[in-house]
């Protein structure tokens, strides 16, 4: 029978090789756990094989949600899954951008457009992004800029039909584009196991782009201060199994147009870590999976 301590959930079908894999296996190796990395869509997998999974590139989940939270669901009664399901149920659909807003916490505006036909009430997008000069439509489930598109002022009936064509299907956000992603960059802080480790610079990516990141960069004050406030909210409010539900977290942050951070995305399911880019988070992110285990 196929065991292991962890088994890393990936998906059978991957856009491109997740970096963080191999040396995630190997650090684990080195802690004394053995993990093996299984497809959360391979119906052969026996997840009660493992003593604990792992949910990490996952990235398909977003083609499949339902069938996705029904594998998390089902993992989770057969071991233990790292986020746990209350926090993959609750990270899937981006609506919680709005519910941090409503908190008073300092999030990317943020208009959810519930799936419906073309022409339905809350659909029209030059209501929706009036006092916008550039917008971004994306599906309120996604992943790696999945049918996230860019319009410019001129571009409403092109951004009315994409947004017609992601409501077919499912919810919609839409937001303002901020220009800071240009320069400054969209910033990448990833936060494991109760500390921010490290922070990686994203360019803009659209529907079709390449992921393109920086190596580590220094986290600014006010960021990680956000981050921290963000996280310590989300677990209070949500009311996760205490002391230490989150294994990891990333929180993308961009700054506004007065200079301020802003929260882009919450990312607490199949985020890239970059953990290449800073080996003492690749550490411990293996000690503290190691840790659970003993616990």
């Amino acid at each position: 029978m196929d065991r292991a301590d962890v088994f890393i959930a990936s998906a059978s079908q991957l856009p491109r090789v997740d970096e963080d894999d191999a040396p995630l296996r190997a650090a684990l190796a080195a802690a004394g756990v053995a993990a093996a990395t299984r497809a959360w869509d391979d119906p052969t997998v026996d997840w009660g094989a493992a003593r604990a999974c792992v949910v990490r590139s996952t990235w398909n989940y977003v083609r499949h949600c339902d069938a996705f939270l029904d594998w998390a669901a089902r993992c989770a009664a057969a071991t233990q899954l790292w986020n746990p399901l209350p926090v993959v149920r609750w990270n899937s659909h981006k609506g919680y951008l709005g519910e941090l807003g409503r908190a008073g916490l300092p999030v990317v505006p943020t208009r959810l457009c519930l799936r419906g036909q073309p022409g339905a009430a809350g659909s029209d997008l030059a209501a929706l992004a009036a006092g916008w000069d550039q917008v971004v439509i994306k599906p309120a489930i996604s992943a790696g800029s999945f049918r996230t598109l860019r319009i410019g002022p001129h571009e409403l009936d092109r951004g009315q039909q994409h947004l017609d064509l992601v409501r077919s299907e499912q919810d919609a956000l839409v937001q303002p584009y901020l220009s800071s992603v240009e320069d400054y960059g969209e910033r990448a802080l990833v936060w494991i196991d109760g500390a921010l480790t490290h922070a990686v610079r994203k360019s803009p990516r659209f529907a079709g782009d390449a992921q393109r990141v920086s190596g580590a960069v220094a986290i600014a004050p006010d960021e990680a201060a956000l981050a921290e406030r963000i996280l310590a909210h989300v677990s209070a409010q949500r009311g996760w199994p205490a002391p230490a539900p989150l294994l990891y977290a990333r929180v993308d942050l961009a700054r506004d147009a007065d200079g301020r951070p802003c929260l882009m995305e919450l990312e607490l399911i199949e985020p890239s870590l970059f953990l290449t880019r800073c080996p003492e988070a690749l550490a411990r992110l293996a000690a503290a999976i190691a840790a659970r285990l003993g616990g």
